[in-house]
């Protein structure tokens, strides 16, 4: 009888309950532009995203709630990329969200929006296929006669019969593909329509109608939608017990121990007077009342008992859950050693008679090796594949070093040698055209001796074997530095020559 009577005093004086009332002063100030994420117990996509939008002042709404059907509890963020090439980096939103938080998993942000795209994610691990785009336009409305998408959805503890036990909540979301939603607007049993703003919790027991509607920033609406459901009383003889579970998340090594950090997530259903408490109770600690993700990050074996009561005063059974943590690996933060090897045949000056070949090597115990560079001469610094040759004759520098996975750099090191023409005569069948000419191209360079009977050409030497495109192209950068060096080209020419290699198809 009391019950019943309490049912009928709220039917009669809170017909409709905001989630998360904010005071009027404290109210956080909407945009004229509203975009609405949504999330649920899937941890492979989000619920619901806006696709387009308009550039300027714009509200985001990101719900990951019972309301929008996350029974478990699973945290979710809505984090704006702000590195990755192509995207606009012009807004910062990083939002962790979940259904027992102070906010009851719905946040509020206000952004400026510019035209271009935005790439969002969620940022937790395991979350990685969370993944979208966002459009924005300049605005304007222009030829947009499309009224926006609107559907609304009803969540709740159900009975066997479908309906709402105790109270029932309505989350309405809208899109626009044009030029962007501007206002969403609400009613409940036919009153009279208001902005739509957070989800609505309804609590009157009976038959109950919300209808829905949406306009863009061209002013076209959408036709009024609804969605009917009945709240029913709970059951006086309600004896069964809630529903509760446990979900562990967090990054995990080939054991499934938890790096660093394990998070635990409990969540509870009751079909019959619903849920009242969650309670749970770690390492043998007294029992405690469940509110947020618990974060364990503490070293070793852990054990999470767990149980939730309904508002009739079942208990459930006590479940548990068992997992250990292990520390992260030391940090990384020894360069690799890198080391360079000069080969090839020697003359008794120790000059490398017709070229020299160089390889580099580098090592790291720890992280590993991830890049090789090296520069020869003058030229820039470039990945280092394989052995480099050398076959212009006169003094050279290698310089080289090493990167590893973690991004610590060896100190630059060189080695120096002299590649010496193979006899009186380096090029006996000398190429002897007026103008230095590389697969055709001529690159108003004179094709001059360079002193040992061998002309620019033959020193560029491009009918020889390459093993590819980038190699002559090195090649040719080196033999034009020591020509620049020795004062047989200047800058000008060299670079005239170098760009006609590039242009070229030599070892293509």
């Amino acid at each position: 009888m009391t019950r019943r009577l309490k049912a009928a005093l709220t039917a009669l004086l809170l017909t409709v309950i905001p989630l998360a009332p904010t005071p009027a002063s404290a109210a956080p100030r909407v945009a004229a532009q509203v975009l609405t994420w949504t999330a649920d117990d899937d941890i492979t996509r989000y619920k619901s995203t806006p696709t387009q939008a308009v550039a300027g002042e714009t509200t985001i709404i990101w719900e990951n709630s019972a309301a929008t059907g996350n029974t478990t509890g699973m945290p979710h963020t809505l984090t704006f990329d702000t590195t990755t090439d192509g995207y606009n980096h012009d807004v910062t939103l990083n939002i962790l969200a979940s259904p027992f938080d102070a906010n009851d998993g719905r946040h509020q942000a206000t952004v400026t929006l510019t035209p271009g795209r935005y790439r969002y994610f969620c940022s937790i691990p395991g979350h990685s296929q969370m993944v979208g785009e966002l459009v924005v336009t300049d605005g304007g409305g222009g030829g947009d006669t499309t009224p926006p998408t609107v559907d609304a959805t009803v969540s709740g503890d159900r009975d066997g019969d479908g309906n709402y036990v105790a109270a029932a909540t309505v989350t309405v979301t809208a899109t626009d593909a044009d030029s962007g939603v501007e206002t969403i607007e609400y009613q409940v049993d036919d009153t009279s329509f208001q902005p739509y703003t957070q989800p609505v919790r309804l609590t009157a027991i009976g038959d109950h109608s919300v209808q829905f509607r949406a306009t863009d920033q061209a002013g076209n609406t959408s036709a009024v939608g609804s969605v009917s459901f009945r709240i029913v009383e709970p059951t006086e003889d309600d004896t069964t017990a809630p529903v509760v579970t446990a979900a562990l998340a967090g990054d995990r090594d080939g054991d499934g121990n938890y790096i660093g950090t394990a998070t635990a997530t409990l969540a509870a259903t009751d079909a019959g007077s619903g849920v009242a408490t969650i309670e749970y109770s770690l390492d043998g600690a007294a029992f405690a009342p469940y509110a947020n993700p618990i974060v364990v990050n503490v070293v070793g074996m852990h054990m999470l008992h767990y149980r939730a009561t309904d508002v009739a005063g079942n208990t459930s059974a006590e479940q548990m859950a068992h997992f250990t943590v292990v520390a992260p690996p030391a940090e990384d933060t020894t360069a690799p050693v890198v080391s360079a090897t000069v080969t090839g045949e020697r003359n008794d000056d120790g000059g490398y008679v017709g070229g020299a070949t160089v390889t580099v090597t580098a090592t790291d115990g720890e992280s590993g090796v991830k890049t090789i560079e090296y520069a020869l001469d003058t030229g820039s610094w470039t990945t280092y594949a394989n052995p480099v040759a050398v076959r212009a004759p006169g003094a050279h520098t290698l310089r080289y070093r090493a990167t590893d996975t973690a991004g610590n750099s060896s100190t630059e090191q060189s080695t120096t040698f002299t590649v010496v023409a193979d006899g009186t005569d380096g090029c006996p069948d000398s190429d002897t055209r007026a103008m230095v000419i590389i697969d055709g191209d001529d690159t108003g360079v004179a094709n001059v001796d360079t002193g040992d009977g061998c002309t620019i050409n033959d020193l560029i030497d491009e009918h020889a074997d390459y093993p590819g495109h980038a190699e002559f192209v090195r090649h040719v950068e080196a033999v034009t530095a020591t020509l620049v060096t020795g004062g047989t080209l200047n800058k000008r020419q060299q670079g005239a020559i170098v760009r006609a290699a590039a242009r070229s198809d030599v070892g293509a």
